[in-house]
């Protein structure tokens, strides 16, 4: 009785957390944020829990399951509307590698060393860090990589400078810009803040996508 027990809680916290997954959206594990990942942790701890206890209600690790979906997919739903709150969660990819020359002092506040730098460089098939021109830290970890065309002639890495209709201000500081400069392009093009979903900025030009040029 007691493997039956023990199998049937097994398959059936195996389709629930199945389900929950399905309902938090689909994300590749090395996609997972820091949030993501503790929730991730804590449903499975939770599914272990109740297996081994199987002399307990299933209710002691179903409800806290729940619980911790509901607070995932509510703090998903914040992010989406408030990118302050998506950063402070998150964080901000790290510029690790700009036109060729390494970003030391960023690399220290991300407690990210030379050695972590160079393994994740090799992954992505570059045998050194010359042919590398940008490199990106992302919020989950994995490093983004732009290298140089074939005649080794630097070019502008594209900016993110609007994002669900806020100002990217990190990418302004790399800019040397101000809000009011972001306004003046927006108005030349006759376009309003609020009607921009993404804007970047490559070679001196904005390019923007606005929230009716969405499907």
């Amino acid at each position: 009785m007691e493997y039956f027990i023990i199998g049937f809680r097994t398959l059936f916290f195996y389709f629930l957390i199945f389900l929950i997954y399905r309902l938090m959206g689909k994300r590749e594990v090395g996609q997972l944020g820091i949030i993501d990942l503790i929730v991730s942790i804590l449903i499975a701890e939770f599914g272990v829990i109740s297996i081994d206890n199987y002399d307990k209600s299933v209710m002691y690790s179903v409800i806290p399951i729940l619980v911790l979906t509901f607070l995932q997919i509510s703090l998903a739903f914040i992010s989406m509307k408030k990118p302050k709150f998506r950063n402070f969660l998150d964080g901000n990819p790290s510029l690790i590698i700009k036109n060729g020359k390494i970003n030391y002092k960023e690399m220290l506040k991300q407690k990210y060393n030379l050695d972590d730098l160079l393994v994740q460089i090799r992954e992505k098939g570059y045998r050194s860090i010359e042919e590398v021109e940008y490199a990106i830290l992302e919020n989950n970890g994995t490093l983004s990589i732009f290298n140089f065309d074939k005649n080794n002639i630097k070019t502008p890495l594209p900016l993110p400078l609007i994002l669900d209709s806020n100002i990217q201000k990190d990418t302004l500081k790399i800019l040397n810009r101000d809000k009011k400069w972001v306004d003046k392009l927006l108005k030349d093009k006759s376009i309003e803040l609020e009607d921009v979903f993404y804007a970047f900025y490559k070679d001196k030009n904005i390019f923007i996508i606005k929230n009716s040029d969405l499907l």
